[in-house]
Order: structure tokens, then sequence, then C-alpha cells
């Protein structure tokens, strides 16, 4: 222990900072020389009836920068955390904003962190910056060729906006004052998914011209690409660590590919049909594949075994979804149902019945108490996830639902449909504050 005792009197921590979801403490720490490094401690299984003490106990024990005299502080923070757990069961969304964003169809709407800004892409060629409380149109991102389809923001940090267009090219925007950055060019055909790394230093692009490409943000040079699949890629995620990539493909299967060096370590292959969708799990051991061969498959990402085959859709599989923990999986389907599957076990526990219309989408809450479903039968529900009971049924929309998604905190939500419209969703806790996104939760500094 004499090394690591030398270790840690070279380290100086500076202060937590609270990481809500998922739940966790992460550590700000000074070097000898200057340099100021983080470590997390994650809490994946922290529940409302979870041993504070005991967990304090082993957070002092196993972390040597860590000492008795910040008991009380960890105490305070685990149970601020263990708040945010709590499933609100009177939470209720109302209609809060319609937003008639462009004359020709949306194709996508996506989230800053905060949920106090939102873009949607068109086939009007151009991406919108919208403020979410004022409904005002802040920026119209103007310069492709052809229909935006794909688009992001470079969440936590929300300054950055990319598109990805029929055009072939992407480019990367100034969120802040709609400058474009850089247009990436070199796909040859249209260009279908977008995705920022968590760290919004890559951004990976893929396309109908059967291969993604990873480039520099700062840049705009491209780092790699990823070719191997032999039909177009409709799907990419990083993961958490932002080392790897997960592709999937209408060649019916997905692809596990190393960030850096472009390589593919694992071709996931096993389904009938064409993907529909690909993530990770939060710890990246994990990821699913969803598919119109109306299954889904839980494959573990080192070996590039099929871990688990989600059978009981009796049509095509169109989403699939991580809870934040990686405990649970949301599969949607076009036969109008969606389901809740325990990873542990593979056992379905829950079947969300009620939507007449195929589910394009579906999301866990922030805190993985509640799931969003989409439909084209003009609605979306909200579902308990313990009970699979629908807790509200969003409706107003005059045509199918494409995208829906909650902001971080969990109390806004956004829809987009075929009628044209955005409608924003406000909950009954929610209050109009002037906060942005700079913050990610509260921190207890020791200079």
């Amino acid at each position: 222990s004499g090394t690591l005792h030398g270790w840690v009197t070279a380290m100086k921590l500076k202060r937590f900072l609270l990481r809500y979801y998922p739940p966790g403490i992460v550590l700000e720490y000074q070097r000898r020389n200057g340099e100021v490094e983080t470590k997390c401690v994650d809490f994946l299984n922290l529940t409302p009836d979870t041993d504070v003490e005991a967990l304090i106990t082993q957070i002092i024990f196993e972390e040597p920068l860590v000492k008795e005299n910040k008991r009380e502080n960890l105490r305070s923070m685990i149970y601020k955390l263990m708040e945010k757990i709590d499933g609100k069961d009177n939470q209720r969304f109302f209609l809060f904003k319609i937003l008639r964003a462009h004359i020709l169809p949306l194709t996508n709407c996506a989230f800053n962190k905060s949920g106090s800004r939102f873009i949607t892409g068109s086939y009007d060629r151009t991406c919108r910056v919208w403020d979410t409380l004022s409904g005002e149109e802040l920026l119209t991102l103007d310069g492709h060729k052809n229909v935006v389809y794909a688009i992001g923001f470079n969440n936590p940090f929300g300054d950055k906006v990319v598109t990805g267009s029929f055009d072939k090219t992407a480019k990367l925007w100034d969120a802040r004052t709609g400058q474009c950055l850089h247009t990436l060019k070199g796909h040859t055909a249209e260009i279908v998914c977008v995705a920022f790394n968590t760290a919004g230093v890559h951004v990976a692009t893929g396309s109908m011209d059967n291969t993604a490409m990873i480039w520099d943000v700062e840049t705009g040079q491209q780092i790699s690409v990823l070719a191997g699949h032999t039909a177009e890629i409709v799907s990419l995620n990083f993961n958490t660590d932002n080392d790897r990539i997960l592709t999937g493909s209408f060649d019916n299967t997905a692809k596990v590919w190393d960030v850096h060096s472009g390589q593919c370590f694992h071709t996931l292959g096993g389904h009938q049909g064409e993907i529909s969708s690909t993530q990770f799990d939060f710890t990246g051991d994990y990821c699913v594949t969803g598919s119109i061969d109306r299954t889904a498959r839980v494959w573990d990402v080192n070996s590039g075994t099929c871990v688990e085959t989600l059978r009981g859709h009796s049509d095509e599989v169109l989403d699939v979804s991580f809870n934040i923990t990686g405990n649970r999986l949301a599969t949607s389907s076009a036969d109008c149902t969606a389901r809740i599957y325990n990873i542990m076990t593979g056992a379905c526990t829950a079947i969300l019945i009620g939507h007449e219309g195929e589910i394009s989408k579906v999301q866990f809450s922030p805190n993985g108490s509640k799931i969003i479903t989409a439909s084209s039968d003009k609605t979306c529900r909200l579902w308990n996830v313990e009970t699979g009971e629908c807790l509200q049924v969003l409706e107003g929309h005059g045509d199918e639902i494409f995208s829906c998604a909650f902001n971080y905190e969990g109390d806004t939500i956004i829809t987009g449909s075929k009628d044209n419209t955005c409608r924003i969703w406000k909950d009954n806790y929610f209050m109009p504050t002037g906060e942005d996104d700079d913050a990610e939760g509260e921190g207890e500094r020791y200079e």
C-alpha cells in the first residue's frame, strides 16, 4: 500500500459532482502537477431501500481520495440521488406549446440536454433551432441542397448541432450563432443517421452507401471509414467510453467497431431480417438490436455473442431502448404493442397494450420509472414500467407521430408528427427558470 499511499498524497480532492442519470458521484481531483481529473463512482443499483450508511462505508473503503470526514457530504448527495429515483406517481403532462415548424414535412426533432432548446429537420432543406419556453425560432441552419434528415445536439454541451442530409453531406453548426463550422464530405449516397460521442469530440454519420464515417468535430477531418456492411446503415451509437461504435444495417447484421482504427471487432449476425435500431447499454458491455424479423437480440459486446433472443412480438420490431442503468429493455413494434424485458433473466415483465397503430419509438424516462411510446395512431402514451399500465395518452396531433423524447430532467417531452407540428409537453411539477445547460447537477467544493 506504500505506492498507493504515494499516489493518493499526490492527489487532492477538489469537489464532488452529482450525476443524476444514471445515479453516481463524480470525484474531481487535482494532481500534484496541477492537472484536474475526474473519476466516476456509479450507483447503478441504487433504490429507495438502499442501506445508505453501508454504501458510504464501502465508498470510503474503496476510494482512497474519500476520507471519513466526507461521510456527511456523501450522505446528503446519496439522498438527493434517491429522491430523483422516486417515480412521481402523480406526474402528469400537459400541452405547453404547439409549433408549426416548417412548411414542408418534418423529418426529426431533438432536445438539448436541459430541454431549453430543440431542433427540427425538414424536407425544406433546413434545420431550425427553437427556444422551448417562448416557442421562438432562434436560428435557421441553411445550406444543404436536399432534405435534412438526421439531426443532433452535442449533448451534454448543446453548443453544436450536426445535420445529415440526402445531399450526401453532413454539416456541423454553432448552435449559438448558426454559423456552419464544417461540411463533412465523403459519402456517396444519402446520410440517414448521425451521432455525437458523449465527449463531443467525434461525430459519426451513417449512409445509404453502406458505410459509416467518423469525423473530428474540431477540424471537420475524417478519422475513419467503417466499411463492411452490404446494405445501408440505419442506426449508429457510440458507447459511454467513446472507444466503440455500433452500426445497424439493412444487411440483417450489426457491427461493433473500434473508433480510432475503424476496425470491425464483431459482426453480430443471426437476425433473419433488416435491423431497425441499435443501442449500447450504459456500461458498454451489452448492446441490443431490433429487427423486422420480430425479435430483439441482446449481445455481449466483448465476445460478440448473442446472449438473449427476445421473442413475443407478432410483427416487426421498430425500436429498442435500454433504461439508463441497463437492467431493463423496451421494444416497440408494428404489432401496436411495446414490451419490457428484464435484462438479467430475459423475461418479459410487461406488455404495453393500448395503441391502435404501429409504435415507431420507445424511450425510458431518465429515472427509469416511465416509458413513452409514439405511434401512427396519432398519440403518444406514458406507461408505468413496473406495472405496464397506461398512465396518460398525449392526444392532439393530426397525423402519425414519429418522434418522442424526454429532456434530461424528465419534466418535458417533445413529440414530432407528420401533421408538421412539434408539441412540447410539460409536467405538473414544471416551474419556469432561467437556467441553461452549463451545470451538471450540484457540486460540493473543497478548496
